[in-house]
This record gives C-alpha cells, sequence and structure tokens, in this order.
C-alpha cells in the first residue's frame, strides 16, 4: 500500500501543472461576487428607507401606570 501511495505521489509530481478552474476564474468570480455584493448593499442602504438613529431617546414614551 505505502509502495502505490509513493509511486503514485512520484507521478503526480513529475506531472506538467495544468491550471484549474480556481486558477482561470477564481479572480474574477470573487470580483463579481463583490460588485454584487456592493450592488445590492448599497441599494438597501439608500433606497429602502432605514432610519439611521439607533437611540431610543425621544421615542420610547413611557405608558400610563395602572393600578
Amino acid at each position: 500500500l505505502a509502495r502505490g501511495i509513493r509511486h503514485t505521489t512520484v507521478r503526480q509530481a513529475h506531472r506538467k501543472y495544468e491550471p484549474d478552474f480556481h486558477d482561470k476564474y477564481g479572480n474574477l468570480v470573487l470580483l463579481g461576487g463583490a460588485v454584487v455584493f456592493s450592488t445590492i448593499w448599497g441599494y438597501v442602504f439608500t433606497q429602502v428607507g432605514i432610519e439611521w438613529g439607533l437611540s431610543p431617546v425621544g421615542r420610547v414614551t413611557p405608558k400610563e401606570w395602572r393600578e
């Protein structure tokens, strides 16, 4: 078993390196994902109408106390 593994490793080491999908398109996919991510969140932040005041001061009103 060990001899077979060693033989396979040596054979693969002498094999010419062929670029795989990530070598060919990895940066392009990463860049495309970053563009889509930025576009969607840019739309959400500018168009949806989120109020960015996170402080509850002035918004929270006390209820009348019931006895």
